[in-house]
């Protein structure tokens, strides 16, 4: 077995550890002086890793195809920073299409619309690669080269105006439909349907060609498999399954193949190529996608581990120790955040980079790994990377960065997930009756700082839009109560005593008094004088999907089918499962189907606003005919533990009692209003909406550490 041979081979001589430190130019002469040599560089420190999705000759070039007009804009300034390794991918957008000069691959050339400005024939036209332009200055800059590949990259599934072109630009995709996990017609409940099928092997082996045509045509110091564009690799898992057995077999084999690829390469050219992964940080969640993860690394077959992509399902400190287990070093990817609603803080700021990278650093990573970030000229580049560039800078600690749903990528695969999860798209209730309690981990050595006459002002911002009094919150950190918190726009902030707070997990605990509150209080309102803003959210929607305001009324209206194409605006309420929870809408419907969304977390409804009839979403037979259209009409909702009323024009007119037990597809605690579906359309006008809770919804909590 490979892990045998490593290990006999890191133990292989003290004497050849010695001539090849003594040597550096020495070249490995046989397998085990290959492995030791792998071993060694492996091991080395990289501060800064930055994964450059390679879009400069297809996006940023049109004026000056050179080799410098390619480094100017993501690369140059890198020069005499932290960053010791770039991870450099040709493009791999869909599959098999590069913007290195393949012969196994095809070059992608797309020159209509979005991508005319791409560059990529010029370049190699004018004998000009982009991945040895790469190869050549990290040689000049002491920078070490890996070139990634995304394994799976399913751009061309979107609906967007790139997805149909990036498709078209694939022959492979073109020539073999069968080759692929799906149909546009017939898709799959997870991943996008363009997907290639590894479980056959003809694209094993295109993969394997891919990495070994690299391997041994250009200059390179290692070679990453992105497993997490996208992470959908086998029919089982795509279906709503997972991968079987014989899947990850078919994978390992893969893997095997080109880690052996790389040892008969690598001893040709006298020097090792490393073989990086980017993974999911779990290694049950990675099998079921089909990457057994902790195999790999026992067989050796990886030297270096990158974990997390859209969403985090662990503490780093889990899988740091899995890696500490087998020898391999682990890089924590900080991806751009995608959290949306946000408006204080940013968790794409600076300083929420500072504190990530201040996390992952304390919690014991080999380094920082950046992906997604393109600003050559920020100053992170000079500071994340070590905890004595970052240790007196300002930072911000968020309970959750990245929020993507773990279910989006696997059936069922939320059960992975162990840390929590707070951002304005997923709030969390606050009640009399269910305080809220969560973790902020902090990574700054606060007493080292205090010691050192450093000691920071430390704040605590939480977000709670509807709260009206700063008395109505008890909130404590680390077991301490916070006393005279400050209402600012929708936040309250609190001081924090440096000494409570500790390096690692800090414990935030908020519950709630509620105020006295009559039938004629509401906490949210709207009156449909301007469009919806703070803390109302919309939905992405398309051209088709639209929001105007016509004769002090807001019409809402989805006059599309595709996928995606519906209109909403949301907002977290707060709403008690077990109490009372009230929202009423003025509404005029124009024509198809409106809806109002109620939610409280553990159940949810939808009321059907048709031209002809009002009804439940699901439960039909709750109906009531009338005419929405000819004018507008008072819609109140209330909801009461299990049951749901609905009022119109202050008539109870559907009596869903029992219509709010449990029920999936209602994770997050919002209210919402708009217009239609993906597949039907629909538009209606909304005058005044108003909303009454007995809780509060905390949108975000972030600490805030100032030196």
């Amino acid at each position: 077995m490979l892990s045998m041979s490593l290990k006999q081979s890191v133990a292989f001589s003290l004497v050849l550890l010695m001539t090849l430190n003594t040597f550096g130019e020495t070249k490995p002469k046989n397998i085990d002086e290959l492995r030791l040599a792998r071993s060694q560089a492996a091991g080395q420190k990289r501060r800064l890793i930055f994964n450059n999705d390679g879009n400069e000759p297809v996006y940023l070039c049109e004026d000056d195809v050179s080799a410098a007009g390619l480094l100017k804009h993501r690369t140059t300034p890198l020069a005499g920073t932290q960053l010791d390794t770039l991870f450099y991918c040709t493009w791999s957008s869909p599959f098999g299409c590069f913007t290195h000069n393949t012969k196994v691959g095809s070059l992608f050339t797309a020159d209509q619309d979005g991508f005319s400005k791409n560059q990529t024939q010029t370049f190699i036209d004018k004998g000009l690669d982009p991945l040895t332009i790469m190869s050549d200055f990290s040689k000049q800059n002491g920078i070490e080269l890996f070139w990634s590949m995304r394994m799976n990259d399913t751009h061309d599934a979107s609906g967007a105006w790139y997805g149909p072109l990036m498709l078209a630009a694939s022959s492979l995709k073109q020539e073999h439909p069968e080759w692929l996990l799906a149909t546009a017609k017939n898709r799959s409940r997870i991943g996008g349907w363009t997907a290639v099928d590894y479980g056959r092997e003809e694209i094993r082996d295109l993969a394997f060609r891919y990495f070994e045509e690299v391997c041994t045509n250009y200059d390179v110091d290692g070679i990453e498999l992105d497993f997490l564009r996208h992470s959908v690799f086998f029919k089982s898992h795509a279906n709503g399954g997972t991968a079987t057995k014989e899947n990850l077999e078919q994978m390992t084999d893969l893997i095997r193949r080109i880690r052996q690829m790389t040892e008969e390469v690598g001893l040709k050219r006298g020097r090792p190529i490393l073989v990086a992964i980017r993974t999911h940080d779990s290694v049950d969640y990675c099998r079921d996608v089909g990457i057994d993860l902790e195999r790999w690394l026992k067989e050796g077959l990886v030297d270096i581990l990158v974990a997390t992509g859209y969403f985090r399902l662990n503490p780093w400190q889990q899988t740091i120790a899995l890696g500490k287990k087998y020898g391999v070093a682990v890089y924590p990817c900080l991806s751009e955040s995608r959290v949306r609603g946000e408006d204080r803080f940013r968790r794409n700021s600076v300083e929420s980079y500072r504190g990530r990278a201040a996390n992952a650093l304390a919690d014991g990573a080999n380094g920082i790994y950046l992906y997604n970030y393109f600003n050559p000229n920020s100053t992170l580049w000079n500071e994340l990377g070590d905890t004595k560039t970052l240790q007196y800078l300002d930072k911000k600690f968020f309970v959750t960065v990245r929020d993507r749903n773990p279910e989006s990528t696997l059936i069922g695969g939320s059960q992975y997930s162990t840390i929590p999860l707070l951002t304005p798209s997923h709030s969390q209730t606050i009640s009399s009756s269910k305080p809220l309690a969560t973790e902020v981990r902090i990574g700054d050595d606060i007493a080292a700082a205090a010691s050192a006459g450093r000691t920071p002002k430390i704040t605590l911002h939480m977000r709670t839009p509807l709260l009206l009094q700063a008395n109505q919150l008890v909130t404590t950190f680390n077991g301490t109560k916070l006393v005279d918190g400050e209402l600012l726009n929708g936040w309250i902030d609190y001081d924090v005593p440096a000494a409570v707070v500790k390096r690692g997990g800090n414990q935030v605990s908020v519950s709630v008094r509620p105020l006295p509150q009559d039938v004629d209080t509401w906490t949210i309102t709207y009156d449909g004088s301007d469009k919806p803003t703070n803390i109302w959210r919309r939905d992405p929607g398309s051209e088709r999907t639209i929001d105007t305001l016509s004769d002090g009324a807001l019409l809402i209206a989805d006059r599309g089918t595709a996928s995606g194409e519906y209109c909403y605006f949301r907002t977290p309420w707060g709403a008690d499962p077990g109490s009372e929870a009230v929202a009423e809408f003025r509404v005029k419907t124009v024509s198809g189907s409106s809806f109002v969304i109620v939610s409280n977390g553990i159940s949810g409804e939808r009321l059907t606003l048709a031209s002809d009839h009002i009804s439940l979403f699901h439960n039909r037979k709750i109906r009531y005919e009338m005419d929405t259209t000819s004018d507008f009409h008072t819609y109140r909702l209330v909801l009461n533990g299990e049951d749901l009323q609905v009022y119109v024009d202050g008539t109870l007119r559907l009596d869903g009692k029992g219509q709010l037990k449990p029920r999936t597809g209602y994770p997050r605690n919002e209210v919402a209003f708009g217009a239609s579906n993906s597949t039907e359309v629909g538009e209606a006008y909304w005058d005044d909406v108003k909303v009454r809770t007995s809780s509060l919804s905390c949108h975000d909590i972030v600490v805030s550490v100032e030196y």
